[in-house]
């Protein structure tokens, strides 16, 4: 029998029984040992019970032809089940049997073995590209088969084809989950539309649904991604809208669109007119279209930093000569010691990518504009350093910037920021502008003029969402829209503020006169209503055969019904608590408000902003990488919708593991 260095010692002759160690060698987990005779003792498998020599008198034959028996496919039993379990043992003939005991040291009898699913580890690495935006190709790179291979050589490696079909296959699945919780949502669904490009001026648009589930949480998904080839095209987004109502069976429940496409206005109309034919438009279409605030705001700090692109320029430069050198960095430092300068803001180099950046570069140089006034400009690789009148107009510039970069800051900090609180935003902007056009600065004439042509049109296309969103706010509801309309508009504020309760009036009979919301009131949502019901009378009765009746109620009830919105805008506002949640106060006064609180539900459900967190302060289109669009459409659609569901999917599964922890 053949028998290693590393098995005999392991163990030791049978006349030292005291000093023996304890075995270490994985094969024991197969073997058993057996006395057969004086001094004699043998192998015996666990699984197949074939035996074999193990020791006689002071001979021991080692542990070698014992690791050939279950690694080299020898125990029949063992292949049997080698289909529900992992390999046991294979020997690692780079680095010899003493690694292998090293490696197996801390293992306990008792470990339990992993089962060995090729189907699950295809699922798996399909998940990893997905979740991490790996991409497809990896699964051919030899590194990445060494790793496998090393870590499971029984897992045969797939190729690009295989893991792409395995991407879309996770897409596919999760789909059916998100449709079933789409089919289940109580209100409308809004949608956000954001249009990336590519290398081949290809459009990719990413539609996403917003909408509130039964619980009264706000939700988003991304629903698809549409690639256009003619992304400026009038016929282009009616397309895409058309496509998302299509696949999701979003007919008749779609309640508004917001975007950031560069479309005109004959691209508007055919959505429109799309729309007519398969959506009921609420309010005549009054609500439907609304531009992104994120696009808008960058648009107007564009304006911005265009009007004063010659200093924004030289400060940009005097804080590359800065932050570019280690040396200069120290003795900068040391001068803004020795002259007593603080600041509150880091200064840092800006992304021009990102204005955001740019404004923060400009407020922390110009609280150390000392300190650069200072500076040796004898360096010939140092440009022309900002003159005092030039510190001047960067703080004007920083003035203008302040109130978009604020506003702005509400979309990345809050997780679903509501109509609500852009509603202030955007008059507090437009009476900041009104006050900073009265300057006698030529520089700030400019700069205002441009910003309030933009904000202006952002007015008046989404004025009334907001407005009617302000009023669904019980701290508010129509003494806001009065007070702050009066500021915008001056003498003109009573026609504006009429237009607004006009329209909020149509909307609440359009919502009497629905179908869906007659159906709603008397049985709906109703879980705790419908069970109370149950309770006292017994199983409801089917709505069938009782459309006439539910006609005959709205008729004979009108009045008392449309009261309903009467007698909220009468009662008094409530205090102006800073932590208010709106969507939650609606969820405890829907029985007292049957028919407004689904008006609320759906007009609170806009979102105002198409952008992702990371995107709104963007000052280019995103543009889709040049692997990805290389994909099939149909690819990046799998793969950005699975990862955007799977993020979803695993927060839910984190926030069930603490409820269980709690």
């Amino acid at each position: 029998m053949e028998s290693s260095e590393e098995d005999n010692a392991l163990t030791v002759p049978e006349s030292q029984p005291n000093k023996r160690r304890k075995r270490k060698s994985i094969v024991w987990e197969h073997f058993t040992i057996e006395n057969v005779g004086d001094g004699c003792r043998r192998a015996c498998c666990k699984q197949c019970k074939q035996s074999f020599a193990y020791s006689t008198g002071s001979k021991v034959a080692g542990t070698s032809h014992l690791k050939r028996h279950i690694a080299k496919g020898t125990c029949l039993a063992l292949l049997r089940n080698q289909g529900n379990q992992l390999t046991p043992y294979t020997p690692g003939s780079e680095n010899g049997g003493a690694t292998e005991i090293r490696k197996r040291r801390y293992r306990t009898p008792s470990s339990p073995y992993i089962p060995f699913d090729a189907d699950r580890c295809r699922h798996e690495i399909a998940r990893m590209i997905i979740m991490h935006d790996y991409p497809l190709h990896m699964v051919e790179h030899s590194g990445f088969i060494n790793f496998v291979q090393n870590l499971q050589p029984r897992f045969g490696m797939v190729s690009f084809n295989t893991v792409q079909g395995d991407c879309v296959a996770t897409y596919l699945r999760e789909k059916q989950n998100v449709m079933k919780f789409i089919e289940g949502m109580p209100g409308r669904v809004c949608l956000t539309l954001d249009v990336w490009t590519s290398s081949q001026s290809l459009g990719y648009f990413f539609v996403t649904g917003h909408f509130i589930d039964s619980n009264w949480e706000p939700q988003r998904r991304i629903l698809n991604v549409v690639m256009e080839p003619f992304p400026d095209s009038g016929s282009a987004l009616s397309h895409v809208v058309a496509c998302c109502l299509s696949d999701w069976s979003l007919e008749g429940k779609l309640f508004s669109v917001t975007h950031n496409c560069p479309v005109d206005e004959p691209g508007i109309e055919n959505l429109r007119s799309l729309l007519c034919v398969k959506n009921p438009l609420i309010l005549n279409g009054q609500l439907f279209i609304g531009n992104c605030i994120a696009r808008t705001l960058s648009s107007m700090a564009k304006d911005v930093l265009w009007a004063g692109r010659d200093i924004v320029k030289k400060i940009r430069d005097s804080v590359k000569y800065v932050k570019t050198s280690e040396s200069l960095e120290e003795k900068f430092v040391e001068l803004q010691q020795h002259l007593q300068v603080t600041t509150e803001n880091a200064l840092s180099l800006d992304d021009q990518s990102k204005w955001n950046t740019t404004y923060q570069m400009l407020v922390a140089a110009a609280e150390l504009k000392l300190v650069f006034s200072c500076l040796d400009t004898s360096d010939p690789d140092y440009n022309e350093a900002p003159s005092m009148e030039d510190w001047r107009q960067a703080e004007t510039i920083c003035g203008c910037l302040k109130p978009l970069y604020d506003a702005a800051n509400i979309l990345t900090s809050t997780a679903t920021p509501t109509a609500i609180a852009f509603f202030h935003e955007v008059w507090k902007i437009q009476t900041d502008l009104a006050r900073a056009a009265a300057s006698d600065d030529p520089f700030i004439s400019i700069v205002t003029k441009a910003m309030q042509e933009k904000i202006s049109r952002y007015w008046k296309d989404c004025s009334l969402v907001l407005a009617i969103a302000v009023v669904m706010d019980p701290r508010f509801k129509m003494k806001l829209v009065e007070f702050t309309f009066s500021k915008i508009h001056g003498e003109d504020a009573p026609t504006y503020i009429k237009i607004v309760d006009d329209g909020l009036h149509e909307l609440f009979h359009e919502y009497l006169a629905s179908p869906s919301s007659l159906a709603l009131t008397y049985t709906e949502e109703g879980n705790t209503e419908n069970s109370m019901r149950e309770d006292h009378q017994g199983t409801l009765l089917s709505d069938n055969g009782f459309t006439d009746f539910d006609v005959y109620i709205m008729e004979t009830t009108n009045q008392e019904m449309t009261s309903e919105l009467d007698q909220y805008l009468e009662e008094s506002l409530l205090p102006r608590v800073q932590e208010f949640d709106v969507l939650s106060w609606w969820k405890l006064n829907k029985l007292k408000y049957p028919t407004l609180s689904k008006l609320a539900r759906d007009i609170l459900t806009i979102p105002v902003s198409s952008a992702a967190p990371d995107s709104v302060f963007d000052t280019m289109t995103k543009e889709l990488d040049q692997y990805r669009s290389s994909l099939r459409p149909e690819t990046v659609e799998a793969l950005v919708c699975a990862k955007d569901w799977l993020q979803y999917a695993s927060a839910e599964i984190s926030d069930d593991i603490v409820k269980m922890e709690f």
